[in-house]
């Protein structure tokens, strides 16, 4: 079976915010954030796994603070988790400051499930960790994964 890292599949997307973007509150709208945020788990997951690929789950998506307009986001997709056919994919949101310090607005787990040419799940490439942090972080997906299934057989 085939192996990739995180790095192999790593992602990063930039946005500014102009006012078809905002909500209401003048902030940036969340609903947009979370499409950005799908984007950017689609192509660290079809990148991982070479094929065509579905969400299928987003969960733990935090919004921390705020963003305005002519912010700039920068969004970091990584993958974090891999199954016999899914993939878990962490995408952290940025505001940019114009120093380029970056302050954390969102933090996201997006499950994606590799496609074969007739739609149906196929097996992926396993994701092999090459330092202690993504060892960690794997260890939370394979946890974060556990009580996706305990949530989904109990209809919760």
């Amino acid at each position: 079976m085939k192996t990739k890292t995180p790095s192999e599949s790593y992602v990063e997307q930039v946005h500014l915010i102009n006012s078809a973007d905002l909500n209401g509150y003048k902030r940036l709208f969340g609903g947009t954030l979370m499409s950005w945020i799908d984007m950017v788990a689609g192509i660290v997951a079809r990148r991982h796994c070479e094929t065509n690929v579905t969400t299928i789950a987003i969960d733990n998506l935090h919004f921390v603070a705020p963003a305005h307009a002519n912010d700039i986001i920068v969004l970091c997709g990584k993958a974090t988790y891999s199954g016999k056919t899914s993939l878990e994919v962490r995408v952290e949101s940025y505001v940019e400051h114009l120093d380029g310090n970056r302050e954390l607005i969102n933090k996201a787990y997006v499950v994606m499930v590799a496609l074969d040419e007739n739609e149906k799940p196929t097996e992926i490439p396993q994701l092999v960790t090459t330092n202690d942090e993504e060892k960690f972080e794997c260890e939370c997906g394979k946890k974060r994964r556990e009580l996706r299934n305990v949530r989904q057989k109990e209809c919760f």
